[in-house]
C-alpha cells in the first residue's frame, strides 16, 4: 500500500492539489471473460500495478449502460454498470479494493447528451406534450425547412437532426444518436444530481465531468459567427467545427450557477470534481469554472493535448491560466483517450523512452494536478490502426486527414507471453499493436531502467518535495527547446528544474541556476557548472536555490 497524498501532513493543501490522477479507459485495460473488451474485475484485478505507480487517484472512463455507439460516452441508464464490463457488484468490488489500496475512485459523469435509446429521450420525442417533451433542445424547422442555426457537430455536419415523430429538429453536440439534453428545465438539471448521489452514495471519490462547458445552449437559438482565431486545440484542422466562434452552442453563462449546485453535492460526500474544458478560449473557462472554491475543484483543456510540444507553448498555457485564475486549479494532462499518444505526438516517427521520462518529469514539476493516461508509463507510441479495423465514429467520418482516437485506445500490453499481449484470451476489440508488445509491463518490470520503474521513481519522489506539490510557479527565459521554471514554496528553498523537449544536447547560460545545489533522486540527466547547464537530449536538472 503507498501512501496516498491525501494523508500529507499540509492541513492547508486540499489533498487533491498534491495527488496524481490515473485514466483507465476499461474497454483496453484487461479483459477477464474473453469477450475481446477490457471488464470491471480487469481493472480490480490491476489495481495493485496502479497502487504501485504511486498515484492517488484512479479515473475510469464510462462503464454505464450504453449502445456503445461512441463507447460508453453515449449513456442509457446513468445508475448501472453495462453488462459488457460487469454487474453493480464488481464495481462494488473494485471500490473496496481500491479503498484498502489507499486509492480513490473518480467516474466520469457524460451529463450534456443521452444514448437516443435512453427512456428519458424515447419518451421526449414521442410526441410535443409528454412530461420528458422539453428533456432535450427540440426546435421547429426554418420557414424552408433547414435546420434553425449554423451550429456544428464536433464529429461531423450540422448538430441538428430532423425527427419525423415530432416534426422538429433536435440536437446534439455529438453524434446523430446523442441527443443533447436541455438543462434549463429544472427537471434535467435535478435528474442529473440524482444520478450522481446514486455514485457518490456507493462510495465514488470524485467525478469527471465530461464536455461540462456544453450543458446550457442559447435559447434564442442565435447562430454562432465565424471564428475569428480558428481553435485547432479541440478538433482537427480538416474539422470544420473549428471555422466557428461557438458562443451560443456551449459555455453558457448559465452553467455557471449549475456546477455550484454540483459542488454542493459533492460537497456533502466530500468528493471531488475535474472538468474537462474545450472552448474558443479554454484557459479562460478553466479559470472561471475553477474560482472562488464553489465550482470545480480542478479542470483540464486541450492546450496541451496538441502536437505543439514548444517549452514557449506550454510555457504560456502555464502562465496564461494562472494570470487568469482566481483560486482556482488546473490539471495538465499531456494524454488521454481523446487524442494521439504523447510519444507520437512530440516524438515523431522516432521516439524513444527517453521521451517518455522526459515529459513525466515535466509534467509533475507544473503547478497543478498531473493526470496520466494509461500505457504512457510504458512509454507506449499510437498505435496504427487499419481502415477497415477502425471502430471510432469520428475516425471513420474524417479519414484518412483525421484518423481518429482508436490509435491510442488499443490494449495495453501486460505480458510478451501471451496472446494478445495478455490483454484477452478473445478477440481484442481494437488490435494488440504490434510494437507495444516489446514494451509489456512484464518485460519492463524485470528492467530496472525501464519507463514503467523510472515512473515509479519519480512519483515516489515528487513526494519528498513538496516545492513541486504546494508552490506557486514562475519560468525563465530559455533557448528552445528548453523549459526552465522555479518553484517556490513559503518556509522552503525553492526548487529550479530545467527541462530539454528536444533529441539534441543542450549547453547555454541561465542565471538563475547560479548557486543552485543539485537535488538527487529523480533519476534525470544534466549538469549545471555556475550559471551553465548542460543538458543530454531528453535531460533535465533539479536544483535547490537560496
Amino acid at each position: 500500500m503507498h501512501t496516498p497524498a491525501a494523508r500529507n501532513s499540509n492541513q492547508q493543501t486540499p489533498w487533491w492539489r498534491e495527488a496524481i490522477i490515473y485514466q483507465v479507459y476499461p474497454r483496453s485495460f484487461l479483459d477477464t471473460d474473453g469477450d475481446g473488451v477490457g471488464d470491471l474485475p480487469g481493472i480490480t484485478a490491476k489495481l495493485d500495478y496502479i497502487a504501485a505507480l504511486g498515484v492517488d487517484i484512479v479515473w475510469i472512463s464510462p462503464f454505464f449502460t450504453s449502445p456503445m455507439k461512441d463507447f460508453g460516452y453515449d449513456v442509457s441508464d446513468y445508475c448501472d454498470v453495462d453488462p459488457l464490463f460487469g454487474t453493480l457488484a464488481d464495481f462494488d468490488r473494485l471500490i473496496a479494493k481500491a479503498h484498502g489500496l489507499g486509492l480513490k475512485i473518480m467516474i466520469d459523469q457524460v451529463l450534456s447528451h443521452t444514448a437516443e435509446a435512453h427512456p428519458w429521450f424515447v419518451e421526449s420525442r414521442k410526441s410535443r406534450d409528454n412530461p420528458k417533451a422539453d428533456w432535450y433542445v427540440w426546435a421547429d424547422p426554418l420557414a424552408d425547412g433547414n435546420p434553425p442555426n449554423n451550429w456544428l457537430s464536433v464529429f461531423g455536419g450540422s448538430s441538428w437532426q430532423w425527427d419525423s415523430r415530432r416534426r422538429q429538429y433536435y440536437m446534439h453536440n455529438f453524434l446523430v444518436s446523442q441527443p443533447d439534453m436541455n438543462f434549463h428545465h429544472p427537471e434535467v438539471q435535478q435528474a442529473h444530481l440524482d444520478n450522481l448521489r446514486f455514485w457518490l452514495a456507493r462510495g465514488v471519490d470524485g467525478v469527471r465531468m465530461d464536455a461540462c462547458n456544453f450543458h446550457f445552449h442559447d435559447t434564442a437559438l442565435r447562430s454562432n459567427p465565424a471564428a475569428t482565431n480558428r481553435d485547432t486545440s479541440t478538433v482537427s484542422d480538416v474539422n470544420p467545427y473549428g471555422m466557428q466562434s461557438h458562443l451560443y452552442d456551449k459555455t453558457r453563462p448559465e452553467n455557471i450557477a449549475y456546477l455550484r449546485k454540483i459542488r454542493a453535492l459533492l460537497n456533502e460526500f466530500g468528493a471531488i470534481a475535474i472538468g474537462e474544458v474545450g472552448a474558443d478560449d479554454s484557459l479562460a473557462v478553466m479559470a472561471d469554472y475553477t474560482a472562488d472554491g464553489d465550482k470545480l475543484h480542478m479542470a483540464y483543456s486541450f492546450n496541451l493535448l496538441t502536437a505543439d510540444s514548444s517549452a514557449a507553448h506550454i510555457r504560456k498555457q502555464v502562465e496564461d491560466f494562472e494570470a487568469r485564475v482566481k483560486g482556482g486549479w488546473a490539471s495538465w494532462s499531456v494524454g488521454n483517450h481523446d487524442c494521439q499518444r504523447v510519444m507520437t505526438r512530440w516524438g515523431g516517427a522516432a521516439p524513444t523512452p527517453a521521451l517518455a521520462k522526459l515529459v513525466l518529469a515535466m509534467q509533475l514539476s507544473l503547478k497543478g494536478t498531473p493526470c496520466l493516461y494509461q500505457g504512457d508509463e510504458l512509454a507506449l507510441v499510437e498505435a496504427d490502426v487499419p481502415f477497415e479495423l477502425l471502430q471510432d465514429p469520428y475516425g471513420i467520418t474524417f479519414w484518412p486527414e483525421f484518423k481518429g482516437r482508436d490509435g491510442c485506445r488499443t490494449p495495453i500490453p501486460w505480458t510478451d507471453e501471451a496472446p494478445n499481449a495478455g490483454f484477452t484470451s478473445g478477440t481484442p476489440w481494437l488490435p494488440v499493436a504490434a510494437p507495444h508488445i516489446a514494451a509489456a509491463a512484464s518485460l519492463q518490470e524485470l528492467d530496472p531502467e525501464s519507463a514503467l520503474n523510472f515512473a515509479r521513481r519519480l512519483i515516489a519522489w515528487r513526494r519528498t518535495v513538496p516545492q513541486l506539490t504546494r508552490g506557486e510557479i514562475v519560468f525563465f527565459d530559455a533557448p528552445e527547446p528548453v523549459l526552465a521554471l522555479r518553484r517556490d514554496l513559503d518556509g522552503e528553498a525553492g526548487v529550479l528544474a530545467v527541462f530539454n523537449i528536444g533529441p539534441l544536447p543542450v549547453s547555454f547560460t541561465l542565471a538563475a541556476a547560479r548557486g543552485a545545489t543539485a537535488l538527487a533522486g529523480h533519476g534525470m540527466a544534466g549538469s549545471v557548472d555556475g550559471d551553465r547547464v548542460t543538458l543530454p537530449g531528453f535531460g533535465a536538472w533539479f536544483g535547490s536555490v537560496g
